[in-house]
């Protein structure tokens, strides 16, 4: 591989555990991320002046954690590490990036994606009101910054996240007023030989929730019909819901956490003309890969949340499976350790498969949503004038829907109400979301810091993203089976 540039995308643990493995086989791997350290969002780094003790901030994980962050220090200049810079757009085997000079560009001859996910989230009334969180930021908040997002805080959701940040808040001292869980209980206790794929992990999930109790933090399985109470001015009041023998509750609280499982960040290798496919545990369209991480692209991998979502640990293995494949295609030799890491990995299936099934997406929530529910806040349109547009406009396709109602087309593009507009969508057209494709990816996958803008009175960005539509093969090739 000498003289070929390898670019990896993102510091979380598959990132690093990808730039690891190029390292250690004589390659020196440029690392681009978007945040100031490295360890992704799990093991999110606390502010240097901060002194916690990291078992206090990552809690059981705390060693992971350590040596996640150790990996930098320890290959030293064997990687070109550059944090603080967005990948924004690629063309070919050129990322356009956005760092703290500018405006750039960089050639590659190899890419390893490891973008990660984000939240996924679901409209509810009262979801806009100053208070609500995503778990994700909840938990930020907590190890980042050493505070709780309230007071009194309820959380609600689904997912192994859920119970996790309740238990880290209840830990800290915070108030955790409740848990409203949408899985039920015996959708939990169905998934269980599943779960057993990681007996440990599953362990730890049963411990968490005794952890619970006995900090008097009560979780309530099975809710529906959720509410956020409150107004712009005061800020959140209370949260209503009906249990799962539909009776009706209302708990006071100050502030919200919210968020069902992840939703993978997939722009980049969409841009990048990756054929994607609908995966229906996550409910979402994601890249065509094979066990190793090899996308239908020759010379693009795909590790992590960003491809599957199999958590911290699965994310390491998918790292260092999609440098093996890497090396492998530019004439190493096969690693004898390939084998051994791909049986580790099925095991991470199994497990997926049963959290799936354990906290299953609330469909019918999407689907039955008020008309007044904002479902895009970014651009502040309602369910109702939404589904006004399908009828009117015959808009059976999400990107005709989107332009039609601008609903996916603000600054988020789509990382809040994408799920749950093709719930909706699907459900007027009266067909399954896997019959649909997804909302097609622009460039800027992200917005751009002010400082990344041209100084000579020229429209560079523009430019760039009109010649990405243009470059780009924007549809995406899908198979329903």
């Amino acid at each position: 591989m000498a003289g070929r540039r390898v670019v990896v995308v993102g510091a979380g643990p598959a990132g690093l555990r990808a730039a690891e493995t190029l390292a250690k086989a004589g390659e020196r791997p440029v690392l681009l991320d978007a945040a100031p350290a490295s360890g992704g969002q799990i093991y999110r780094r606390q502010p240097g002046t901060f002194v916690r003790e990291p078992v206090d901030i990552y809690g059981s994980e705390a060693p992971k954690a350590a040596a996640i962050h150790r990996i930098l220090d320890t290959l030293g200049e064997r990687v070109d590490y550059r944090p603080n810079t967005e990948v924004w757009a690629i063309s070919g085997h050129r990322l356009h990036i956005a760092e703290d000079s500018g405006m750039g560009e960089m050639e590659f001859d190899n890419l390893i994606l490891a973008t990660g996910a984000t939240d996924r989230v679901l409209p509810l009334p009262g979801w806009t009101l100053p208070g609500v969180h995503t778990l994700g930021g909840a938990q930020i908040a907590l190890k980042s910054q050493a505070c709780a997002i309230g007071e009194r805080v309820v959380l609600l959701g689904s997912g192994p996240l859920l119970l996790l940040v309740a238990w880290q808040y209840a830990k800290a001292g915070a108030k955790v007023a409740a848990v409203l869980d949408t899985a039920r209980l015996r959708d939990q206790a169905a998934a269980l030989p599943k779960l057993a794929a990681r007996p440990t992990f599953l362990w730890r999930g049963l411990t968490l929730r005794a952890k619970l109790i006995r900090l008097g933090v009560r979780v309530h399985q099975g809710v529906a019909d959720l509410a956020i109470e409150g107004d712009a001015t005061a800020g959140i009041e209370a949260v209503r819901w009906r249990d799962a023998a539909g009776r009706p509750h209302r708990i006071a609280c100050d502030a919200v956490g919210m968020g069902w499982h992840l939703r993978s960040e997939t722009q980049i290798a969409e841009l990048a003309g990756c054929r994607f496919t609908w995966d229906p545990i996550a409910r979402q369209h994601l890249p065509e890969l094979d066990p190793m991480g090899r996308s239908s692209i020759s010379g693009l991998y795909i590790a992590g949340d960003g491809g599957r979502q199999l958590g911290a640990d699965g994310a390491e293995l998918a790292g260092r499976l999609a440098a093996l494949a890497c090396l492998e295609d530019n004439g190493h030799a096969p690693a004898p350790e390939t084998g051994a890491l791909l049986g580790r990995m099925s095991r991470f299936e199994r497990f997926r498969r049963g959290l799936a099934r354990a906290f299953p997406w609330p469909q019918q929530l999407c689907r039955n949503m008020a008309d007044e529910t904002l479902v895009c806040r970014c651009e502040a349109v309602t369910v109702g004038t939404f589904r006004e547009v399908i009828r009117r406009a015959d808009a059976d396709e999400p990107n005709r829907a989107k332009s039609l109602s601008r609903v996916g087309m603000g600054r988020c593009q789509g990382r809040f109400c994408a799920a749950a507009a093709s719930e909706i969508l699907a459900a007027e057209c009266q067909v399954e979301p896997a019959a649909l494709p997804g909302l097609r990816a622009q460039p800027p996958v992200r917005p751009l810091a002010m400082r990344c803008a041209p100084r000579d009175g020229s429209n560079t960005i523009a430019e760039e993203s009109e010649t990405q539509t243009g470059e780009m093969t924007h549809h995406r090739e899908r198979s329903t089976a």
